[in-house]
């Protein structure tokens, strides 16, 4: 007589716990397509991204289920917790780098090398429709804010003209793939200058040489320059504006970068960083002169 041989059945919870941290992955890359892609609101976006995070959670929630069944019953599906907690961990691992960095960091989303007399954004119809009408009112604590997290954000002074510093500002805005929205060069003061010319008159039946002052260039005043341009996030892809002003001063220029993240509160040290990294492609610049 032929025996059956019954497999062992499979634990519930671990077979449900992998198809919820696969399916949280390709819930996260549907919610990504659509915040880069402009398909739909930003908040029905991050709304749809938050909701994988949560499904991934759950998913680890029935992994651990899922393993007190095995242990008690024996039953199958080992192979499912692990790869159910490996799929939630790599894809909760953002997630969780930013509830860390949301907690070390302040709560601030507007960061300016001139904490006392930050650059102003435009306020231009061309800008505000490329900006969907943001406009970024600074927080009255930010200074105090930023100055405890971010002391080294500060105004970059270099000793060349206003008008050169702006091509090299301008140079590295293009470097880093900021996308420009507005712009006014900046120019430096200029003193009127004269210079003698010689001229023949006629008075009556006598010629004679004389020298006459001729203006060959006009005074003009000292004007600060202005970058308006807009990052985005790399993962999310959430539009960030930066606001640049570039002010003459006496033999030298100064630079003031403002970052404000349109959307959120919190900004995860992400306009800082931005900050710094056009600090330090400036550099780049003036090294390779």
């Amino acid at each position: 007589m032929r025996q059956q041989i019954l497999d062992e059945p499979y634990s519930q919870a671990a077979v449900w716990s992998r198809r919820l941290a696969a399916f949280a992955i390709v819930l996260a890359a549907i919610g990504l397509i659509v915040i880069r892609s402009n398909a739909v609101e930003m908040s029905a976006g991050l709304s749809v991204f938050c909701a994988s995070v949560l499904i991934a959670c759950i998913a680890l929630l029935l992994a651990g289920a899922g393993a007190v069944v095995i242990w008690r019953t024996g039953r199958k599906g080992v192979g499912a917790i692990v790869g159910a907690v490996l799929l939630s961990l790599i894809f909760l691992a953002y997630p969780g780098y930013l509830a860390i960095r949301a907690v070390q960091l302040p709560l601030i989303n507007d960061i300016s090398t001139d904490v006392n007399e930050p650059p102003q954004f435009s306020q231009s119809a061309t800008v505000l429709a490329a900006r969907n009408g943001a406009t970024h009112i600074r927080a009255q604590d930010a200074a105090l804010k930023q100055q405890g997290a971010y002391n080294e954000i500060q105004p970059i002074v270099i000793d060349l003209e206003a008008s050169e510093v702006y091509g090299l500002v301008r140079e590295t805005v293009k470097n880093l793939g900021w996308r420009i929205i507005e712009e006014t060069p900046a120019t430096e003061k200029k003193e009127a200058v004269y210079k003698d010319v010689r001229r023949r008159v006629t008075r009556g039946r006598t010629r004679r040489t004389v020298v006459v002052r001729e203006l060959v260039s006009k005074a003009t005043e000292a004007r600060a320059g202005r970058i308006e341009a807009i990052d985005r996030s790399p993962i999310m892809g959430f539009p960030d504006d930066i606001t640049i002003r570039i002010r003459p001063l006496v033999a030298q220029t100064r630079i003031d970068v403002r970052s404000a993240s349109r959307y959120g509160r919190h900004d995860f040290g992400a306009n800082a960083a931005r900050i710094r990294k056009f600090a330090n492609e400036l550099q780049e610049q003036l090294d390779a002169r």
